[in-house]
């Protein structure tokens, strides 16, 4: 009888022990910033600190999101699912177009909120200070346009979503890496990416913003100080004619119209021979700003616009598939002749 006491006794002091660590339900998670966060066990709600995560995050738990970092753009509406168009904005952590709301971040309530991308100076800090002033997690993972697949594998193991994670990851690198045998088997075109509304500013090389150019062409816009911004670096018309690329792309909403008419840009001989294309858009720009997943089809876009006898796939079943893991959308061949109207292929 005593011995059955015992067993019983112990027996309700190790449910006791169960419930309480499920209770706790937290695990340590050591970000890539090298920060160990205590979070759930599992999520069924985050956040994002910014439009780059925004994306990133999307193709792998938009189920999750109580909320975006900014509005999705006009365009994204025929895109997307519309119970995930209209979440309700956050705001951001970094970059020009508002600070993040504390108090809608509150009222939204999530579990962690997740920052990807390039590791800005001192984010260790400003996560620690956020999360200590919201008492909600905030961890950094992350994320260059190589390395996406590292990114999706970590983020399904953070997100409790491993298999969706692998798919994500696998199909990311076999993007990147076909897009690497491509750039290596052919002579680059000397190419700038030119933004901005007067056509002025340019997408230097080696900066973050770079990165799809600088792979897939002979990026010519070689500046002192490459700019961080995605506007990019101001320059004058003597230096781009300095340049004077065989090839030119466009920034959505820059000045593609009008320099076929223009007697200036004329003097171009990417513009004078019709050697130049304006970059698609929607819901993303295709070529990042922000800099993110969606730069996956700027590699396919360019590699078939520049090279189409070495990329030898149909790039609209290549796009399709990219707006169905990313977007979770179908997307139609009406919808891709839209996007890429303005592509010399």
């Amino acid at each position: 009888m005593k011995k059955l006491l015992i067993l019983a006794l112990t027996a309700c002091l190790l449910v006791s022990c169960l419930c309480a660590a499920g209770a706790e339900g937290t695990r340590a998670f050591v970000d890539l910033t090298g920060r160990t966060v205590e979070l759930p066990e599992t999520f069924e709600r985050i956040a994002v600190s910014g439009p780059l995560a925004q994306i990133v995050v999307f193709a792998l738990a938009p189920d999750m999101l109580v909320g975006i970092a900014t509005d999705w753009s006009a365009e994204a509406e025929q895109y997307l699912p519309t119970e995930y168009y209209s979440l309700p904005v956050l705001g951001q952590l970094y970059g020009t177009k508002g600070a993040l709301n504390l108090e809608e971040l509150l009222a939204a309530d999530p579990q962690v909120v997740i920052d990807v991308g390039e590791p800005k100076d001192g984010i260790a800090e400003d996560l620690d200070a956020l999360s200590e002033q919201t008492g909600i997690p905030f961890v950094h993972v992350t994320a260059r346009l190589s390395t996406l697949d590292e990114t999706y594998t970590m983020l399904g193991e953070l997100l409790g979503r491993p298999e969706e994670g692998a798919v994500l990851a696998a199909y990311c690198r076999g993007v990147y890496d076909r897009a690497v045998d491509i750039a290596q088997s052919v002579e680059k075109v000397d190419l700038l990416y030119i933004t901005g509304s007067e056509g002025l500013n340019v997408i230097a090389r080696d900066s973050y913003h770079s990165e799809v150019i600088d792979l897939m062409s002979n990026n010519l816009a070689v500046v002192e100080s490459p700019s961080s911004k995605g506007t990019g670096n101001e320059v004058d018309m003597e230096q781009l004619l300095s340049w004077d690329p065989a090839y030119i792309l466009f920034a959505p909403g820059s000045i593609y119209d009008t320099v076929a008419e223009d007697a200036t840009w004329q003097n171009l001989q990417a513009i004078a021979s019709g050697a130049y294309s304006e970059v698609p858009e929607g819901p993303d720009n295709w070529m990042g700003f922000p800099p993110s997943a969606q730069r996956l089809l700027g590699l396919m876009w360019m590699g078939k616009l520049l090279y189409p006898e070495a990329a030898d796939y149909d790039l609209y079943t290549e796009t399709a598939q990219y707006y169905d893991l990313f977007y979770h959308c179908e997307l139609t061949q009406e919808q891709f002749d839209a996007l890429t109207a303005r592509s010399a292929f």
